[in-house]
């Protein structure tokens, strides 16, 4: 036997919670498949297999809280039998091998019994303090089990939680099956009825509520505004394009430029890339700049490290590698660990003016936006370019004004003409 384990959390993590088991007790499991996921603050963890075998029982159910290192279950030899509930965590619910009656009980009146027993800790204590009925609470639990959302969405009287296993999906608004076909069926909305869906939030989506509203009421916030015309760097990058991609493999995009733009500013104006601890200004000599990536669990800002030494197609790779990582919900706590100025780009939604908010520790964020073609004044004719908005949102406690808009005029002004920025001119 082997125990399943929780990985070990970074010392900014005390606990997680468990989404999504995807193996049931008694289904074989092969060595350094994903068993489990665990979504902390941060990230979503995947617990996978550290032997070929069967997995005997689970002591976690999905919505539980779980601590580093804790044991989620343990994995046999093939032909392992699951264990019997009795000898399990009572979170552990009905597993396979169980005799009919046990599993499923006789009628409703033996399902709301069975239902009562299987309850975990947590679960136990909501029901017991908010005097709920477990056989009218609707389950999401891999085994049709109460998980600890579900009795949460309970007591706060909102409908069916969907359940981890169902977060990529749109949010519905029906109800989930009765407990058991003896049970009544939820009654039917009164006609002009206005539904609501009462929905807890995902541990991710705390963390950037806490730490956004920490930064509002901690740094002195102020945007400035610039523009960029946009037309030299869309002809540089239609005339090497094939070049780019043939010899890299990878497409040459507007935000290798920004990078390295906002790297040669970030040289020229140190200050723009300190950070405030205390009462000190701490300087930072290397250059990690965090790409800000929406997915489906929030908003993440991966970090490109020393971009100073990074070259166009380096960064475009960098960039592809997390966007896929987000995507897959792979992305790790180092990949998004540490930083010293951010970039996030409102303009692929279509937005055309933001005013970001820094993400701290760091003292300002760029933001990028939509591309629009205006009509501008240039050398005393009017004439119609590709022209984008950018803002910095920055700390006014240790970067001036003056500062900061020098900062977003190098940038402008390295965009307008890439040779400059490319020859470090």
């Amino acid at each position: 036997m082997a125990d399943i384990k929780v990985p070990v959390f970074s010392e900014s993590v005390s606990e997680g919670t468990l989404l999504t088991w995807h193996k049931k007790p008694g289904e074989a499991v092969t060595r350094g498949e994903v068993l489990a996921e665990i979504e902390t603050d941060k990230v979503v963890l995947e617990v996978t297999a550290q032997q070929d075998g069967v997995l005997v029982s689970v002591a976690k159910q999905e919505g539980d809280t779980v601590l580093s290192e804790e044991v989620l279950g343990t994995v046999g030899e093939a032909g392992s039998a699951p264990a019997p509930a009795a000898s399990a965590d009572p979170a552990a619910g009905p597993v396979a091998g169980e005799a009919p009656a046990q599993a499923a009980g006789n009628g409703s009146a033996g399902n709301e019994a069975t239902r009562r027993d299987d309850l975990s800790p947590a679960v136990r204590k909501i029901v017991a303090e908010q005097n709920l009925d477990p056989a009218q609470i609707p389950a999401t639990g891999p085994k049709g089990n109460i998980t600890k959302a579900d009795a949460v969405v309970a007591a706060q009287g909102g409908l069916t939680y969907q359940g981890p296993q169902d977060a990529a999906k749109p949010a519905g608004m029906q109800a989930a099956p009765a407990p058991s076909a003896q049970a009544a069926a939820p009654a039917p909305l009164p006609q002009g009825a206005r539904p609501e869906e009462r929905v807890p939030m995902t541990r991710i989506r705390q963390r950037i509520a806490e730490r956004l509203k920490d930064v509002q009421n901690t740094a002195a916030l102020l945007t400035t505004f610039n523009e960029v015309n946009m037309q030299p760097a869309m002809d540089l990058r239609k005339k090497y394009q094939d070049q780019f991609v043939a010899k890299h493999g990878v497409k040459l995009g507007f935000m290798s430029l920004f990078v390295r733009a906002a790297t040669e500013a970030l040289k020229a104006f140190p200050v723009v890339n300190a950070s405030v601890d205390g009462k000190d200004v701490i300087y930072h000599g290397y250059y990690d700049i965090g790409i800000a990536v929406a997915s489906e669990r929030g908003l993440v800002v991966p970090i490109l490290r020393d971009t100073e030494q990074l070259s166009l197609a380096a960064i475009e790779k960098g960039i592809a590698g997390y966007a896929q990582k987000a995507k897959s919900g792979k992305l790790t706590l180092e990949d998004m660990s540490g930083g010293t100025f951010s970039i996030t780009n409102g303009g692929t939604f279509g937005s055309m003016m933001s005013t970001p908010i820094i993400n701290s520790p760091q003292s300002a964020i760029l933001g990028m936006h939509n591309i629009i073609e205006r009509p501008i004044a240039q050398k005393g004719q009017v004439v119609i370019a590709p022209m984008m908005y950018l803002a910095l949102s920055y700390d006014h406690r240790i970067i001036d004004g003056k500062e900061a808009v020098q900062f977003l005029v190098m940038i402008k002004n390295l965009l307008e003409d890439p040779a400059r920025m490319l020859l470090e001119l």
